[in-house]
């Protein structure tokens, strides 16, 4: 299938020919049960799989848009909405919404929100009223993605890696996470924290700042903050993100998601 999708995205006059669009679809479909990831963990090191985002790109062109009716609404689209939650094992809230090409795995709860194509997410997790997860994006386990929170998607261009959560992470209400930031392991974020790929982030916990771009160090407690720029017309406040705390091992997981936020006084 890989060969085929590097082949037809030189030459899209390719979609045409079965043996190509159904390289396209299958992959598609591998996608949407779990059989294929965009992105995974290899050798501790994360990998993001180009070939299996050209083909999602090139799944548009080969679906027609059509009409979906679900009781009293409906949709006009061209991908499909997932089903059979039942026999997957999966809790969802009307009005959840996960299009096809996404894979939710067993014990997920997804309250009122948004899964778009090429997403993952793992088993254990939930995610909150009105998120959003984006095209692409990973989640892994046991992860509370909370209230209004926003994850990145990204099709294009795709050398670009997708926003990562890795086990057992904690998002904050209105969180926005977007431009391939990772969240490693057990991080906490409090309410608000904005990450794009030039966020500062910054570890306010020693005597001297230690400066991070693109992802938080696994077990952190990280909060919004402000850092003061010079620009030609003064100086100005910009967003950052602090780190200012570490996540206690000793504490049991399911509790210490709100209680290491507690611990320093910050909202959920």
């Amino acid at each position: 299938m890989k060969e085929l999708i590097e082949i037809v995205w030189e030459n899209r006059d390719l979609l045409k020919e079965s043996k190509f669009s159904d390289a396209i679809k299958s992959t598609v479909d591998k996608l949407d049960n779990g059989k294929l990831k965009v992105a995974e963990k290899i050798n501790e090191k994360w990998v993001v799989h180009e070939w299996i985002k050209k083909a999602v790109i090139l799944y548009f062109p080969l679906m027609e848009m059509k009409t979906i009716e679900i009781g009293p609404f409906e949709f006009h689209d061209k991908i499909k909405l997932k089903t059979n939650y039942k026999e997957q094992d999966v809790r969802v809230v009307p009005h959840a919404i996960a299009r096809y090409g996404s894979f939710i795995n067993k014990g997920v709860i997804l309250m009122p929100s948004y899964v778009n194509i090429g997403s993952n997410i793992g088993s254990g997790t939930m995610i909150d009223t009105w998120a959003t997860v984006g095209s692409c994006a990973q989640i892994g386990k046991n992860v509370h993605v909370s209230g209004g929170v926003g994850i990145g998607g990204v099709l294009e261009p795709v050398q670009a890696a997708p926003v990562i959560i890795e086990d057992d992470a904690f998002i904050g209400s209105r969180c926005i996470i977007v431009e391939g930031v990772r969240i490693e392991k057990q991080a906490v974020l409090g309410a608000n924290v904005v990450l794009t790929a030039s966020t500062k982030i910054i570890d306010v916990t020693n005597d001297k700042p230690i400066f991070y771009k693109g992802y938080i160090p696994e077990n952190s407690v990280v909060i919004p903050g402000s850092l003061t720029k010079d620009f030609s017309a003064g100086k100005y406040n910009v967003p950052c993100a602090l780190i200012i705390g570490k996540r206690k091992e000793s504490t049991n997981k399911k509790t210490s998601l709100n209680d290491a936020l507690r611990d320093y006084n910050v909202s959920a």
